[in-house]
């Protein structure tokens, strides 16, 4: 691995999945030989090759292409490809309104833990090409049922990465260990406080330095991570209990229900009532 220099010129933004979607997986174009510097539009790729070989430079790093192996380029990074022979594999497009509309917090704190790589060599393809196959023929269907399957298969995917992984020589994780802590230390939480300098103690650290480091992984500040799970908490308790919308409130620590109330309809346009009965 060694440290590579970007052409100084205006970057190209691709992108390559519709408007109205919120994920794609395709198999990997095997006419990809060598590709500009590019960034992506507002969306996160993972890359899995089974074939090929050549290098793949990613930001100011450059990767030896060793299959299997699986690339992870977040929306604010440059990459470029240069395979010297036919690649193998799938390309998968995640975008937010996809985790978004995800209740499941372990497939989240999965892609928590997988985005701060930018590459792994794995020691079992079969189960990942496999997996990988799946999705590919779940996005074909179009169907709007798909979805749970989807998460369901993206979930278990991911589970198998981590399993089967290694960090490609020096690949320094990304610098968001912080904000990964803070979303860790937010799902172990029996009761939920809508305060960031609570968890920022919790930390160790100071509300400015997790703010900045919420920015850094998800360009959010540290407040809207924490009230996007806060909505999505309130959304599963509503969904999958029988907890009152008063019980519901007071476990998300909020003073009385009527602010509870209020603050949901702020963040999904209904109230939690609505919200239960129309699901």
């Amino acid at each position: 691995m060694k440290q590579t220099s970007l052409h100084n010129k205006a970057l190209t933004v691709k992108n390559k999945i519709a408007a109205e979607q919120h994920i794609k997986v395709e198999k990997f174009r095997q006419g990809t030989r060598v590709t500009e510097p590019h960034k992506h539009k507002n969306y996160f790729e993972i890359v899995y090759l089974a074939e090929g070989s050549g290098q793949h430079t990613i930001d100011t790093r450059e990767y030896d292409i060793k299959p299997p192996v699986v690339f992870f380029i977040r929306k604010e990074q440059v990459h470029h490809w240069k395979i010297l022979s036919e690649p193998d594999g799938y390309v998968m497009i995640l975008k937010k309104s996809f985790i978004d509309r995800s209740l499941d917090g372990e497939l989240k704190l999965l892609l928590i833990k997988i985005s701060v790589h930018n590459c792994l060599y794995l020691s079992d393809s079969a189960t990942i090409t496999q997996l990988f196959g799946l999705l590919a023929e779940e996005y074909k269907t179009g169907h709007e049922n798909a979805f749970p399957i989807t998460e369901g298969l993206l979930k278990a995917l991911l589970a198998k990465i981590l399993e089967t992984a290694k960090p490609a020589g020096n690949d320094k994780p990304a610098k968001s260990d912080l904000y990964q802590q803070f979303h860790e230390l937010l799902s172990r939480d029996k009761i939920i406080k809508n305060k960031v300098a609570h968890y920022a103690g919790l930390l160790s650290t100071t509300p400015q330095n997790l703010n900045a480091a919420c920015r850094k992984a998800v360009n959010q500040p540290a407040a809207q991570v924490l009230s996007d799970f806060i909505v999505s908490e309130a959304k599963r308790l509503l969904l999958y209990t029988d907890s009152t919308v008063s019980e519901i409130s007071f476990h998300l620590a909020f003073k009385d229900p009527s602010h509870f109330v209020k603050y949901f309809k702020r963040f999904t346009g209904v109230t939690p009532q609505s919200f239960r009965s129309v699901i």
